[in-house]
């Protein structure tokens, strides 16, 4: 059963125009707040007002998808064109570009109404009501409005730096011309605002809608990510890399909270990892103590999973299937492919080496490696032969994985590899492999890598990439670490020597890949290692890593030019991930906002 939040009714007041200033809504009655946080259902479709920007462009094909390449483990070729997404693929986009500004409106008109919903909420009396389910209700309406206002805050954060912070809701007549508040302010307020509300929340198996709905699972894992977040690295305006000194004030909330998650509501992670995404492409929806702590709920012709992400379909008019048409805007670099243990099964979940074409049948991608966790090929039924978007498909903000992960990684900063970071590691390494092989893959490997403090972060660093390949959140990810543009850097370099031993016959990973279709699945005979030939001719041969050579640049041109604006940009070694401020929110600003001097940008 799928969820209609972003189909709810929503207030009329609630709404404003998307062509008004970013911060300034159509004039509130207090009257009217008042009667919609009066009782459980109008504060229901108040706060559903937030939800309804998931399933705007600003997040299912940007925030999701678009603007979090190319990292180590997704890339697209962002110099052959100028057109808006190709600008932010190359890290060079103009304050005039479209995309921006669709994300810097919609995340403040996220953030006003999640603010309305706060006031009202907070002004109700109903956070005091004596009948205890509706007091309930409350508190967890409110933690809703704050997770979600505070996911908005952490993506303006990481693409635009410092921007204006507004916690309270606009009123007719207030002053909406704010400055710039510094993004660690911003960050330490969300953080407080969540570490308030998280214990009257509640769990996902309490609410009505599970993880299709902010539930207090989620709430305490963003309360460790965005803490992970303030206490990492992050551009300044004179393009340096810096942490603060309180640093590890923050690991402790990032340790203190995905703990009191572990210790208050622990699962099994399922044993299949293929499963998690497949439920979400045949719109199952887990009830209790999912790996998933939240997803988005795509209404029916909602969303962009398996369009421009996942596993491509080649549909249309001519075809012989009627699944549609859908594509992965960023692919997979090989080195990312080469780098999984032959034996871990979340490699051929996560990359996928097969499309369907025109003729519903299944060919090799080569080095077109797709995010292989979704598709629209995997849908229930058919949505038919001519659609695109719009597949309904959910996607996964957080998994209970993550929480396990960044409870590892801040004990590990706080005290080393302790026994307590080693369990939570050997967890998720216990699923990507059969039981049989846990003394080597899992036992022997941990032991290895908690050596020291350096070790096991190095290997958090690689269990990250191979956990949640394709789930577009490595971005984040390598900025925190300071590791952007040096994991570019050794993508590269990663990229050179597999086209080098390809086409010298030095190397021992596959040259070609040989496959086939067989008894309906795609087979492929060599996907680890370089064969001379197929046993027989029923097996196709497709190039692989000879593909990354090229006889008139030695390299693909895309080897040589994806990576280097994150290598060598304004600064060299620095990736400048921030984007300037959009030209609609600078004008609006009166002033107070302006790119140039900013970031190295020459424009205001």
């Amino acid at each position: 059963m799928k969820l209609k939040y972003l189909l709810a009714i929503i207030p009329a007041f609630l709404i404003a125009s998307c062509e008004k200033d970013f911060l300034e809504p159509e004039s509130i009655s207090t009257t009217d707040l008042n009667y919609v946080y009066s009782n459980v259902d109008d504060a229901r479709s108040g706060v559903n007002a937030v939800y309804q920007y998931f399933n705007q462009d600003a997040f299912r094909s940007r925030l999701s998808n678009n603007m979090t390449g190319n990292t180590d483990i997704e890339r697209q070729s962002g110099w052959t064109s100028a057109s808006d997404r190709y600008q932010i693929w190359n890290l060079d986009a103009q304050p005039s570009n479209r995309d921006l500004d669709i994300v810097w409106t919609y995340a403040y008109q996220a953030i006003r109404d999640a603010n309305i919903a706060i006031e009202g909420i907070n002004n109700s009396g109903n956070l005091e009501n004596a009948d205890v389910t509706i007091k309930d209700e409350f508190y967890n309406l409110l933690g809703e409005a704050y997770t979600l206002r505070a996911y908005w805050y952490s993506m303006l954060a990481y693409y635009f730096g410092d921007v204006p912070y507004v916690t309270k809701a606009p009123r007719a007549g207030d002053n909406f011309d704010l400055p710039r508040t510094h993004r660690n302010e911003i960050l330490s307020g969300e953080i407080e605002n969540l570490i308030s509300v998280e214990e009257n929340m509640k769990w996902q198996s309490q609410t009505r809608h599970g993880i299709e709905q902010v539930n207090r699972e989620y709430t305490l894992g963003m309360i460790a990510r965005l803490a992970l977040q303030r206490g990492g690295y992050y551009l300044t305006p004179e393009l340096n890399m810096v942490r603060d000194s309180d640093y590890l004030d923050y690991y402790k909330i990032a340790r203190d909270y995905s703990k009191k998650l572990i210790d208050l509501k622990d699962r099994q992670l399922p044993s299949d990892f293929r499963k998690i995404f497949m439920n979400q492409c045949q719109f199952i929806v887990p009830t209790e103590d999912s790996d998933i702590l939240f997803e988005v709920p795509f209404p029916q012709g909602g969303g962009d999973v398996g369009w421009n992400i996942g596993i491509t379909v080649q549909g249309g008019a001519t075809a012989k299937h009627s699944y549609g048409s859908g594509n992965n805007y960023m692919s997979m670099p090989a080195t990312y492919y080469m780098s999984f243990d032959s034996k871990d099964k979340r490699r051929d979940v996560t990359c996928g080496l097969w499309r369907i074409n025109t003729d519903a049948e299944y060919e090799h991608v080569g080095l077109n490696i797709s995010q292989g966790k979704w598709s629209r090929w995997f849908l229930p039924e058919p949505p038919g032969q001519n659609t695109a978007k719009g597949t309904a498909i959910n996607w996964p903000m957080m998994r209970y994985a993550d929480v396990l992960l960044m409870f590892a990684e801040a004990e590990n900063e706080l005290n080393g590899p302790t026994a307590e970071a080693q369990d939570a590691f050997k967890r998720i390494r216990r699923r990507a492999f059969d039981a049989a092989d846990w003394s080597t893959k899992v036992d022997n490997y941990v032991a290895q890598i908690s050596a020291s403090k350096q070790d096991f972060f190095n290997a958090i660093v690689d269990e990250r990439a191979w956990e949640f390949g394709g789930e577009m959140i490595r971005k984040y990810e390598l900025i925190r670490w300071n590791l952007y543009s040096q994991k570019m850097e050794e993508t590269v370099e990663g990229l050179k020597k597999l086209a080098d031993e390809a086409f010298d016959g030095t190397g021992t990973g596959p040259d070609y890949m040989y496959w086939k279709v067989e008894d309906g699945e795609f087979v492929v005979l060599n996907p680890d290692n370089k064969i001379l030939a197929a046993p027989d001719e029923t097996w196709n041969r497709q190039s692989f890593l000879s593909g990354l050579h090229s006889d008139e640049t030695t390299y693909q041109e895309w080897i040589l030019r994806d990576y280097e604006n994150h290598i060598n940009g304004p600064k060299a070694g620095v990736a400048r991930y921030i984007f300037p401020t959009p030209t609609s929110a600078v004008i609006n600003s009166k002033g107070l906002l302006s790119n140039r001097g900013q970031y190295g940008f020459n424009f205001n």
